[in-house]
């Protein structure tokens, strides 16, 4: 008999969270609104329906949040300071831990690495105030 225990409700929103975060503030920097548009269609990093009931586990939302922090911290330092050789390493692991747990994420680093217009505004960004909003 094998005890597993169920990841935790804050886990669960935690997870959520990152993966807003990603589509508001990581993804419109590189990529432009239709194909942001996309990505919602295709379900990129939303999970398979059989695959939500299994990674409902402890050790399983704990290795969802750690990849998808990562890969945060890995484009956010490249965009801070550049490309180099390790960033793609972690970027490949994270991005398979993501995958092998049901979560989409079909990109490669490759396409991280030249931001869009930054003056360029996307509807998928958070408002600047709540009045905006």
């Amino acid at each position: 008999m094998k005890i597993v225990v169920a990841s935790t409700p804050v886990q669960e929103h935690h997870i959520t969270e990152l993966i807003d975060y990603m589509y508001s503030s990581i993804f419109p920097t590189y990529f432009e609104d239709e194909y942001i548009g996309k990505f919602e269609e295709w379900n990129v990093l939303a999970p398979k329906e059989e695959d939500v009931y299994f990674n409902r586990t402890l050790d399983k939302a704990f290795k969802v949040i750690s990849s998808l922090q990562a890969i945060i911290a890995v484009l956010e330092t490249i965009q801070e300071e550049g490309y180099q050789d390790n960033h793609g390493e972690i970027f490949a692991k994270n991005v398979q831990i993501l995958n092998d747990y049901g979560y989409l994420f079909p990109f490669t680093i490759e396409e991280f690495q030249c931001a869009n217009n930054p003056e360029m505004i996307s509807k998928y960004s958070k408002p600047a105030n709540q009045y905006l909003a």
